[in-house]
């Protein structure tokens, strides 16, 4: 009877305390799918190992603001590590926060290591967990969405299907790459590799004895809103590849890519790749971006003004205090800001939600409404037809000695706010505290190359959430590009663009930023149609920009 081999768990050396090494599993591309497990990781790492821009980009995103971001190759990554160097670079990496986390009383530290796509497929991960083990430090391996699934979930193609029921997935920069197994019809092969890679590749699979009609699909920059997909033959790919037009990351090959016909989701969305001015701070417009990105669209924010607190705070602490002693029936917010610097100052003072108990609410709109929400209070009044101070006034019922115990209103507003809503409510016979709760000051003027953009419409669209995002934007960057599809989230922000010379596409059926990107969504929709009904390859509207020329010297 033979006696168990028993194995030892290694040591750090002395004076190298053990930590903990996650290797982790970037994703694709699309940070949206990276796993809950790596965000966790990624968010108490006290230093993460990177191996390109794109992971690098999502460990500033999860990571805490003080991580370590451990990068090697040059800017453009030309220059990167063999596996057997970024297995020491991992461990004496591991080692040196063991040293820094026990310094500071804190254990081992824990180091991630965050490896676009999942981390078992084509990565040193072998001598990386190996180059671990041995310097004594524990692991965790966490899984990620592939490169290959991910690639070919969003361009629209499955893997498998009942006439083709097998993978064969080949990184085609390894000189032990078998070509072999991916010669029956009925295997899908997923080829991974630069686009030199990727014609060699093909051409050996072809030569393998792959039907030199096999159709192939190309994609570049997966899972991003750069993404393009672009179809082909076996025969035919090569030689595409080696023109230098696509720059693609992968190849899938076989009888389910022309599935992607009908099963096409990723790249059909109505504002797909189309780039979107948000004039908005970046803190105002997450909810923003998140919709455009729903919808395929990567918005990019420009801060047009500044919120400053009021030079004379004495008369806001003075109208919040009474709120509470009874002065006020009405309170009305006119927008986002004036809901921020309220809370604010209810906070400063010491005091919480429970202010506005028996209070009345008005909110000019969806924006507003929503701002309360948070705060957790539900308007009671908001206008039914045109969102805005008007609106609001339309809506607003007039003083009834019998009815209103109280004929106070707080109006927390801008110092540059007009004066319609005061007036039309004194008329009513209410008594207004028209405060200054904050200051707008115009922005300072966007990079050159932002500036550049507006003006040559390299953004598909501007989505504008009131007259001065309008007026500060034209102010402090110029008028976008005729060809830049202007929307608007109400009717007045509408006729502010157009007294600028803007033309107006979109205007939001309700003044939500929701709606205001839904309404976008449609007319990206309906402009799209158009266009195939017409034979145009017109994806986005920056594809109208005529070329221009360029001057002799």
């Amino acid at each position: 009877m033979s006696t168990p081999r028993r194995t030892s768990t290694p040591r750090p050396a002395s004076g190298s305390p053990a930590t903990r090494v996650a290797f982790v599993g970037a994703g694709p591309g699309d940070h949206s799918l990276l796993t809950v497990r790596a965000a966790e990781l990624l968010a108490a790492a006290d230093a993460v190992v990177v191996d390109d821009a794109a992971t690098e980009a999502l460990a500033r995103q999860y990571g805490r603001p003080d991580v370590t971001i451990i990068e090697t190759s040059d800017g453009d990554r030309t220059n990167a590590l063999t596996h057997a160097s970024w297995a020491k670079l991992v461990a004496r990496a591991a080692t040196q926060v063991g040293k820094d986390a026990a310094r500071e009383g804190r254990g081992g530290g824990l180091l991630v290591r965050l490896m676009t796509g999942d981390p078992t497929a084509f990565h040193g991960l072998a001598a990386e967990l190996s180059a671990s083990h041995k310097a004594g430090h524990t692991t965790e391996i966490v899984p990620g969405v592939s490169t290959s699934t991910g690639v070919a979930a969003y361009a629209g193609i499955p893997l498998t299907s009942r006439e083709s029921g097998s993978v064969h997935i080949v990184d085609a920069g390894a000189s032990t790459a078998d070509w072999s197994g991916g010669v029956g019809e009925a295997t899908t092969v997923v080829v991974l590799g630069d686009a030199d890679q990727l014609a060699d590749g093909l051409e050996r699979l072809l030569e393998a004895g792959r039907d030199a009609d096999t159709p192939v699909a190309l994609t570049e920059n997966a899972t991003t809103t750069d993404q393009r997909t672009t179809t082909s033959t076996l025969a035919d790919a090569p030689e595409l590849l080696r023109a230098g037009d696509l720059r693609p990351e992968a190849a899938l090959v076989g009888a389910t890519v022309p599935l992607r016909d009908e099963m096409s989701w990723y790249e059909t969305k109505p504002l797909f790749g189309w780039r979107v001015l948000v004039p908005r701070t970046k803190d105002q417009a997450g909810a923003t971006i998140d919709r455009l990105a729903e919808y395929g669209a990567r918005g990019e924010t420009v801060p047009t003004i500044s919120v400053e607190p009021p030079r004379t705070p004495q008369q806001m602490q003075r109208a919040i205090k009474g709120l509470v002693t009874g002065r006020y029936e009405w309170v009305g917010f006119t927008s986002v800001n004036a809901v921020r610097a309220v809370r604010e100052k209810l906070e400063e003072i010491g005091l919480d939600v429970r202010a506005f108990a028996g209070l009345k609410i008005a909110a000019v709109g969806g924006v507003t409404c929503d701002a309360l929400r948070e705060m957790g209070l539900e308007p009671d009044l908001v206008p039914s037809g045109e969102q805005s101070a008007k609106g609001l006034l339309e809506v607003w019922p007039a003083y009834d000695e019998v009815l209103d115990p109280i004929n106070g209103v707080f109006l927390p507003r801008a110092d540059i706010a007009t004066d319609t809503l005061v007036a039309g409510l004194q008329d009513m016979g209410w008594e207004v505290d028209d405060v200054t709760a904050y200051r707008t000051v115009r922005a300072a003027p966007p990079a050159v190359e932002i500036r550049d953009a507006i003006k040559q419409g390299a953004f598909d669209a501007v989505i504008f959430t009131s007259s001065s995002t309008v007026r500060n934007l034209v102010g402090i960057a110029g008028k976008p590009h005729p060809t830049t599809v202007v929307a608007c989230i109400g009717p007045a922000t509408a006729r502010t663009a157009e007294e600028n010379g803007l033309t107006v596409s979109v205007i939001a059926e309700e003044a939500s930023s929701d709606s205001l990107v839904d309404g976008l969504a449609a007319y990206g929709r309906q402009m799209r149609a158009a266009a195939l009904e017409a034979g145009e390859d017109v994806r986005r509207p920056s594809d109208r920009r005529p070329v221009r020329s360029r001057k002799a010297r």
